[in-house]
């Protein structure tokens, strides 16, 4: 009952991320997430995949992998945006 318990929360906080990904794919910008934001949770959710694998525990390592796997979604969109962003402002100083 426990596990079932624990893999129902990790794929319901794994889930709720899909709508952010999938907006910030649309709208192709992450300029509402703050870096701090994005390697905080990003380090944390690193540290519960290493957790998981300690306890060797497949949902706990399953669903935070698959978390950050969306979370890096969204830096690259922040990157990509950010980087043609300062490419605009490169090429219209120039």
């Amino acid at each position: 009952m426990i596990t079932l318990i624990g893999a129902l929360a990790g794929v319901l906080t794994t889930a709720c991320w899909l709508p952010q990904v999938v907006r910030c794919l649309k709208r192709r910008s992450a300029r509402d997430f703050s870096w701090v934001y994005l390697v905080a949770l990003g380090s944390g959710v690193f540290c519960w995949v290493l957790y998981g694998i300690g306890r060797a525990d497949t949902v706990i390592i399953a669903t935070n992998s698959l978390t950050l796997v969306l979370l890096s979604v969204l830096v690259a969109v922040k990157l990509r945006t950010e980087l043609g962003r300062d490419r605009v402002l490169v090429s219209a100083s120039e």
